[in-house]
């Protein structure tokens, strides 16, 4: 019979949990203290410990840090209320095994229990001392999870990421509408993903760093000698895309000519490349993204209301990172893994004036800004943990979504200038160097007639 040790100063909510878990065919003990756990530990062990994280006299993560010296190797998760939610990922950096959010929900307590006591037995003292090792945590989470993004656990993000699932599986085009810096790609990489085209290409187009002139070419490409500079054959991106996905990101910025070159592509479902007579099938799903509001650029004649209704099937709208508090500090831990790996780090979390600092600020650059300040964090970091001091830009009044050092108008348009040689032209990627969202770039290009 395995064995828990519950660590839980309510003597109530422990012996609940206690009778709950014995019914599940586990010897359980509890105690009420760091202290008594430590002695039940030393003398009778345990297989795994349920400890709450606030106790009288220390917290859970000091119990971590006595096993690490101990070199016990038992599976700890950790108890939280959801306002101490990174120190429990703090926690779980340290070598826990999972946390829960109080009220526990007793199947996912019962889930998180039996898959930590599954996983290899590793060490507190290995997680804590391997200064080379993968930064990850368990997988028992989807909270912190070691993939390419996070979902997020906000109502918000939650609806989100079920009208994805629910719109996935269908032909229906998509148009995913929101801020700069919300995450709108990798909502359509995931829409591909959970269609029935996901084993087929996806192909993702910035429209607003396609010259007008070469926009036809980008969508259906060309062919050799068709006009200057043609030296080859070009596969164009609804070829490269057919029978899987092609993502026109910023779509609100395709000149009026060729809206209406990719409304008849849509409706034909053929392409003919440019200085070509012959036409070609193509079978693509279409899922757009914009921050504009298209509706209004139809009244003002800029947007074809025709096109509108092909792209707008159904309509996803990205929340704001402001409106998903419950997922501010999740992202921050999850960017710090990543710059930890990035820049050989080995920062653990942030200390909780850092942390009152990331849920009070109002984020204008969403998760770009907060990835890019994560980072910068990071690196300017001297302990383990982050500080306020790391987080200067957060204190800082913002006027604009503007990164630029506004010393002079011809000290910033040098810059544009820089970031667009440095980046072969690429207008997103010049923006990303810069600080600033592409339509920001755009408007300081006309600004300062610069030649794009």
């Amino acid at each position: 019979m395995k064995s828990i040790l519950i660590v839980e100063d309510d003597i109530t909510y422990g012996m609940m949990l206690k009778t709950w878990l014995g019914k599940k065919g586990f010897q359980v003990a509890s105690v009420s203290s760091i202290a008594r756990a430590q002695k039940h530990l030393e003398t009778e062990g345990a297989d795994l410990i349920l400890s709450d994280l606030r106790l009288p006299d220390k917290d859970g993560i000091d119990l971590l840090k006595w096993l690490v010296t101990q070199g016990m190797s038992i599976p700890l998760i950790m108890m939280t209320s959801y306002a101490d939610i990174q120190s429990a990922v703090q926690a779980m950096k340290l070598g826990a095994s999972d946390y829960v959010a109080k009220p526990v929900n007793p199947d996912e307590l019962l889930k998180k229990i039996g898959e930590a006591m599954k996983q290899p037995s590793v060490s507190p003292k290995q997680a804590v001392c391997s200064e080379k090792g993968d930064n990850t945590r368990s997988q028992a989470s989807a909270s912190t999870s070691s993939s390419d993004y996070l979902e997020g656990e906000s109502d918000a993000a939650k609806q989100l990421y079920n009208y994805v699932r629910l719109v996935a599986p269908t032909t229906m085009s998509v148009l995913i509408n929101g801020a700069s810096g919300t995450g709108k790609e990798y909502v359509a990489h995931r829409i591909h993903q959970l269609s029935k085209r996901a084993g087929q290409a996806f192909v993702a187009i910035d429209c607003g760093s396609i010259p007008k002139e070469l926009a036809a070419s980008e969508f259906f490409g060309h062919v050799k000698g068709s006009f200057t500079g043609a030296l080859t054959d070009k596969t164009g991106a609804f070829v490269a895309a057919n029978g899987g996905t092609i993502f026109l990101d910023e779509i609100g910025n395709l000149s009026y000519e060729v809206q209406i070159q990719l409304l008849r592509a849509l409706q034909e479902r053929k392409i003919r490349p440019v200085g070509s007579n012959k036409e070609i099938t193509v079978d693509i799903r279409l899922v757009s993204a914009t921050n504009e509001d298209l509706e209004q650029a139809i009244e003002k004649g800029t947007f074809r209301q025709d096109l509108f209704h092909r792209i707008n099937e159904f309509t996803l709208r990205m929340p704001e990172l402001k409106d998903r508090r419950e997922d501010i500090l999740l992202f921050a831990n999850f960017f710090l893994d990543q710059a930890n790996r990035e820049l050989d780090k080995q920062l653990i979390g942030f200390d909780d004036a850092a942390s009152k600092a990331l849920l009070e600020y109002h984020w204008p650059g969403n998760l770009r800004q907060m990835k890019n300040i994560v980072r910068r964090a990071t690196l300017l970091a001297q302990g383990k943990l982050i500080t306020p001091n790391e987080l200067s830009e957060l204190h800082e009044p913002v006027h604009t979504h503007i990164g630029l050092p506004l010393r002079n108008e011809e000290t910033e348009k040098q810059q544009i200038i820089e970031a667009l040689r440095q980046t072969g032209n690429n207008k997103s990627r010049a923006a990303q160097l810069l600080g600033i969202d592409r339509k920001t770039l755009y408007n300081k290009l006309k600004l300062y007639n610069i030649e794009n």
